[in-house]
C-alpha cells in the first residue's frame, strides 16, 4: 500500500496525514449505521496505515458518530491521531437549525469532548455558518476555548471569503472545509484564493462526488431508501442520465492510467496543491486501501486539464447539495455592531 506522508495543514502548526478519513458514513446519512466493531476495525486499520486525520461531527447521528470515534480511540490510539469535529447544525422539530451563538458554541464543545471522551479536540470547525450571529462573536467564543485548552485549532466549513477574512481577524483559522471534487468546483475561484492568501489549509469533503466518481450511475441504483444521496439533485433521473457520462470519461482515462476511477478522481484533488488534505469517507477496508493508493497516482498538467474538461460546470447537471442555502454562497453574517449580547 502507498506510504501516507505528512503535511502541514494551514500555518498555525497543525500537522496531519496527507489524506484524512471522513467518518460520517459509518453512522449517518448514507444508509443504516454500520456494525460498530467493523467500523472500529476500519478506523484502527486507517491509523495503522498512516491515515491519522479523522473527521467527525456532533451532527452525524446525531451524536452517534462521535461516540463511535471515541471508542475507536481507546487503548492508546488517541495520541496517534489528529481529531477533527464540528458544531453548529442541529435538527429541531424536523427542521435543520444552524447556531453559532457563544452559549451554544461552548455547550456543543463540552458535549463533544464528553462523547469523544477526550480532553482536547485538535481541530474544531463551525460546521455551517449561523447567518444571524456576527462571525466575530462565534470566533470570540472559539478563541476562548483555545485559550482554555479545550480545542487546539479552529476551522470553518462552507464559509464565504468575507466570512473567512472576518473570522481570521479575530483568531487565525487553520482550515476551511468545503465540498470539492472534479464535479463540485463552485467555490474554487473566490474561497480557494482567500484561503491561500491567508495561509489557511484546505480540507475537501466528498472528494469522490459522494461516491459517484467511484461507482457512477450504478451507485445510485444500489442506494437504500434511507440514504441521503437519493435526494441529491445530481442523482435525480433527469440529471443522472447526463451526469453518467462524466463517470464514463473518468473511467476510460483511469483504464489508460492503470488505476481505478476513484483513485484518479482523488488524485486530481491531491494535485490541486500541497495545502490540500481531502477526507474521503468509506465503510470498507478495501475501499480505504484504494483511496490510499490514489496518493501514488501522478498526473501531468495535461492530464489534469483533460480530467477537468470531463466535468466542467456546463457539463454537470444539478446542484451539488440539497441544502445549497447553507453553503458558502449564503454564509454572510451581520456586522459586529449589530450584536447585542444577552
Amino acid at each position: 500500500m502507498a506510504k501516507v506522508g505528512r503535511m502541514k495543514l494551514g500555518s498555525q502548526g497543525l500537522e496531519v496525514s496527507a489524506q484524512g478519513l471522513g467518518c460520517m458514513g459509518m453512522s449517518f446519512y448514507y444508509g443504516p449505521p454500520k456494525p460498530e466493531a467493523d467500523m472500529i476495525a476500519l478506523i484502527h486499520h486507517a491509523i495503522n496505515s498512516g491515515v491519522t486525520f479523522l473527521d467527525t461531527s456532533d451532527f452525524y447521528g446525531p451524536h452517534t458518530n462521535e461516540i463511535l470515534v471515541g471508542k475507536a480511540l481507546k487503548g492508546g490510539m488517541r495520541e496517534k491521531v489528529q481529531l477533527a469535529t464540528k458544531f453548529g447544525i442541529r435538527v429541531v422539530d424536523g427542521k435543520q437549525q444552524i447556531r453559532g451563538d457563544p452559549a451554544y458554541v461552548r455547550a456543543a464543545c463540552e458535549a463533544s469532548l464528553k462523547r469523544l471522551d477526550v480532553d482536547c479536540i485538535d481541530l474544531y470547525y463551525a460546521h455551517r455558518i449561523d447567518t444571524g450571529v456576527p462571525i466575530e462573536v462565534t470566533m470570540g467564543e472559539l478563541k476562548k476555548l483555545v485559550e482554555e485548552g479545550k480545542i487546539k485549532y479552529i476551522g470553518l466549513s462552507e464559509a464565504s471569503p468575507s466570512t473567512i477574512r472576518r473570522a481570521h481577524a479575530i483568531h487565525p483559522v487553520t482550515a476551511v472545509q468545503a465540498e470539492w471534487s472534479l464535479w463540485s468546483r463552485d467555490w474554487e475561484e473566490e474561497v480557494l484564493a482567500t484561503c491561500r492568501e491567508l495561509g489557511i489549509g484546505i480540507v475537501p469533503y466528498s472528494p469522490l462526488g459522494r461516491g459517484f466518481l467511484s461507482g457512477g450511475a450504478k451507485l445510485v441504483e444500489n442506494l437504500t431508501d434511507d440514504d441521503f444521496r437519493k435526494e441529491l439533485p445530481r442523482f435525480q433521473p433527469e440529471n443522472l442520465e447526463n451526469n453518467k457520462y462524466v463517470f464514463e470519461r473518468v473511467s476510460e482515462m483511469a483504464s489508460r492510467k492503470g488505476c481505478t476511477p476513484s483513485q484518479l478522481a482523488l488524485a486530481w484533488v491531491h494535485h490541486r496543491g500541497s495545502d490540500v488534505c481531502p477526507i474521503p469517507g468509506t465503510t470498507k477496508i478495501e475501499n480505504f486501501n484504494l483511496n490510499v493508493g490514489a496518493l501514488s497516482v501522478k498526473l501531468t498538467p495535461e492530464e489534469m486539464a483533460e480530467l477537468e474538461s470531463f466535468a466542467s460546470a456546463d457539463v454537470v447537471k444539478g446542484e451539488r447539495h440539497v441544502f445549497m442555502s447553507t453553503t458558502w454562497i449564503n454564509s454572510e453574517t451581520p456586522p459586529l455592531s449589530s450584536w447585542k449580547a444577552e
